[in-house]
């Protein structure tokens, strides 16, 4: 799934915390990078359902705001926000949330730039059990999004991995999920986490995305 230069050459990430308005400290993870195709075209192979079976995963759903929607073996939730080719965001759960008070979404957000290109911003906002952070951190997330927007750009591209399964075993996706988890370990320092917690958390993002690394 590599680009055709450095896949995470352009990608920014970043590490943060909000206040909700239930009072609740959330954490965001948000990645920002560029991709050479209008916005619509951008907008279009986020939002329709076939195409997202391509490059990302198959979903169903009442595809609409206020609507619901599934993503195969994943996760699911319901559709918040609409405006195209601009904003999407959506809930995010994993199963059935253990907690009411938890929260978990993702926006994505598109900027349409010069010469037909688009920038896409991620943010995945979430209240993170305080055990799961420190042994995690960001990377338990960031690695997931980090390939899933290395899938859009290849779809993006024309390009498609045909055994997807395969694909995720192979040494090219064990190197860019090890890349991935350092550069959320770097971003998590950045964000003011110590050395000794940043390193723990990519460690254990690592061997969990990559056993026996």
């Amino acid at each position: 799934m590599s680009d055709s230069t450095d896949p995470f050459a352009t990608v920014h990430r970043a590490v943060g915390t909000r206040q909700l308005p239930s009072g609740a400290a959330a954490r965001t993870v948000t990645l920002r990078r560029e991709y050479p195709a209008p916005v619509g075209e951008v907008w279009a192979a986020c939002t329709d359902a076939e195409r997202l079976s391509r490059w990302f995963l198959p979903v169903t759903g009442d595809l609409r705001p206020g609507g619901s929607y599934r993503l195969e073996g994943n996760a699911g939730g319901r559709i918040l926000e609409c405006e195209p080719p601009r904003l999407l965001r959506v809930s995010w759960i994993f199963g059935e949330p253990a907690d009411e008070a938890e929260v978990s979404e993702v926006a994505v957000r598109l900027t349409p730039g010069g010469e037909d290109r688009t920038a896409l911003e991620l943010e995945h906002l979430a209240t993170v059990d305080a055990e799961r952070w420190t042994t995690y951190g960001p990377g338990a997330v960031g690695v997931g999004w980090d390939l899933g927007l290395l899938g859009l750009g290849r779809h993006l591209r024309g390009e498609t991995i045909t055994d997807p399964e395969a694909w995720g075993v192979s040494p090219e996706a064990r190197d860019l999920m090890t890349r991935s988890s350092r550069a959320w370990g770097e971003a998590h320092r950045a964000s003011g986490a110590t050395a000794d917690e940043a390193d723990t958390a990519m460690r254990n993002t690592t061997a969990f995305y990559v056993p026996g690394s």
